[in-house]
């Protein structure tokens, strides 16, 4: 893997050979994802990125970073003017970088060291135990290059003011001393009945037939089945929102923007309930990669690497180079000033897809969409006794404008991304506009938090609170900021998705997957014979 200067475009290295298969510039998840998936498929692959470090979006960043990358200078170094390579037949199509982030609000002042706080862009983020983007690590070796901690202090939901456990087992639902006996036997002949359903599906004769749920409930909106199974509102929204792991407000069936079927809430029900116990080091059904979520794209590089893919830091991809007609990329100028030819071009999405008269792969869904994030420091646990943790406040728990949920997921120095005595948490909700979706993010802070109290103010809280175990978290530094969502393009040309409004990676793998079929249409997506071949087999553990 090579790092090419920032400086004069004379000095970076020039790369041998000329041509390859794919060229991916940006080093994403996704974008890694499918260099490793391309370089085991036999592909030759050049994989370069603008900044020094791998992650683009999707990285992991120290503190003082972060102002950096959420307002970047986003200028591409012009190439010399003639390339080094290239017959001349080529149309040239220069490029533009783009923003997703914007409105961009901080307040506090971070502890010092800040530079040993590390930021997730993409959070709040988790992987279940059981899901692909796991399977995938373990299939493909990446697993090696990663550890995980898990989510021990499971998941919280607000409600009515007050945050409650998620009863997610038979175990939690008959120990929750907030709960009447009628709902937890109701909610316990609800997940029966969708155990049942799963074990259904899985089997084959007359034992798939005895268990399943009728077709026409699974074509149901999953908040009438709820009713129809006489959960109560706070269990519902304990199904919907903290474990089916819905965005949008189900009772609102003619404005709903995602309305989910009784079939995909009980898939994610599945993968919920699979994840939980699949480690032995696991609590709960949520991991996390230790060092933050930027620990992964690297480790799909690694494993890419491995199988002969060639790596160029600080390598901006300046210019398109299109055929004569202006049909087909075939190939990239790179701010160096060489051209390298390829079969196919990909680009993270903070390029600007230029206007081009393209064949398009019919997947094109760039309809914008906004989520509003938000990043604290605090100064102890939400949960006395819990390192790391969800919470969930369903819609409207804040008040009746807000229309979707809103993820808090807490970090401690276990998994370090913060110096111990302090915890990280993360935030985000969906939203139309940036306004909207920020003023639900600081309803969440003020709800869960208590800002920094001035000397006066903190001698008296001290002298009045006889249990500090009491208190809100003071809350030490936020920043709040919108990032806009795009699915991606598929064309002759292809660009990765964003980094979505969702807790895992489901839906950007679905996509990745997708466009390496477009690719490799007759090989399979990183096979397990694709995995260097290490000592040790972690494929039981967390860690």
């Amino acid at each position: 893997m090579a790092e090419s200067p920032a400086g004069d475009p004379h000095d970076y290295p020039t790369i041998e050979p000329t041509s390859f298969d794919v060229v991916i510039c940006g080093t994403g998840l996704p974008e890694s994802v499918l260099a490793a998936a391309c370089a085991a498929a036999g592909k030759t692959v050049l994989h370069v990125d603008p900044n020094p470090f791998y992650g683009s979006l999707y990285s992991s960043v120290p503190l003082p970073s972060l102002p950096s990358f959420l307002s970047p200078d986003l200028s591409i170094p012009l190439p010399p003017p003639t390339s080094s390579s290239g017959d001349g037949s080529h149309t040239v199509v220069d490029l533009q970088r783009r923003s997703i982030y914007s409105d961009v609000e901080t307040s506090g002042a971070a502890p010092e060291p800040s530079r040993r706080f590390t930021v997730d862009l993409v959070g709040p983020r988790v992987l279940y135990c059981a899901d692909e983007a796991v399977d995938l690590l373990l299939r493909s070796g990446g697993s090696h290059h990663v550890e995980f901690k898990s989510v021990e202090g499971g998941s919280l939901l607000y409600w009515e003011g007050q945050l409650y456990p998620v009863p997610d087992s038979r175990q939690a639902i008959f120990k929750d001393a907030s709960l009447k006996l009628k709902e937890k036997n109701v909610l316990f002949r609800f997940f029966k009945l969708v155990q049942a359903h799963i074990a259904a599906a899985s089997a084959s004769g007359n034992e798939a037939a005895e268990g399943k749920i009728p077709e026409e409930d699974l074509d149901l909106p999953f908040m009438e089945y709820l009713k129809k199974q006489q959960l109560s509102p706070k269990m519902r929204a304990v199904v919907l929102y903290a474990i089916a792991m819905a965005d949008y407000d189900q009772d609102a069936t003619d404005s709903c923007e995602k309305l989910l079927t009784t079939r995909e809430g009980i898939q994610t029900i599945a993968l919920y309930s699979s994840s939980i116990g699949r480690f032995a080091n696991a609590e709960g059904a949520f991991i996390y990669p230790m060092y933050g979520h930027g620990e992964l794209p690297q480790a799909f590089c690694r494993c890419a690497a491995v199988k002969g893919a060639l790596y160029v830091l600080r390598m901006p991809v300046s210019a398109l180079l299109m055929d004569e007609e202006k049909k087909h990329c075939v190939g990239a100028r790179l701010a160096s000033g060489q051209d390298i030819l390829c079969q196919q071009l990909i680009l993270d999405p903070s390029y600007k897809m230029p206007t081009l008269d393209v064949p398009s792969g019919g997947s094109d869904s760039n309809l914008l969409r906004k989520v509003a994030r938000g990043i604290c420091i605090i100064s102890k646990s939400v949960k006395p006794d819990s390192s790391n943790l969800l919470i969930v406040f369903p819609p409207k728990a804040l008040e009746e404008q807000q229309i979707a949920a809103i993820r808090v997921l807490q970090l401690s120095s276990n998994v370090a991304v913060c110096p111990p005595g302090t915890f990280m948490a993360y935030l985000s909700t969906p939203c139309a506009d940036a306004s909207s979706g920020k003023q639900c993010i600081r309803k969440a802070i003020d709800a869960l938090f208590t800002p920094q109290a001035s000397d006066s103010l903190e001698g008296h809280q001290e002298t009045t609170s006889e249990n500090n175990e009491d208190l809100k978290p003071t809350l030490i530094w936020s920043c709040v900021y919108s990032q806009e969502i795009t699915e991606g393009t598929s064309s002759s040309l292809l660009s990765c998705s964003t980094p979505d409004e969702n807790l895992d990676y489901r839906n950007i793998l679905e996509s990745t997957k997708k466009f390496f079929a477009n690719i490799c249409p007759d090989e399979e997506f990183l096979p397990k014979k694709s995995a260097p071949v290490y000592a040790e087999d972690d494929s039981d553990s967390a860690e």
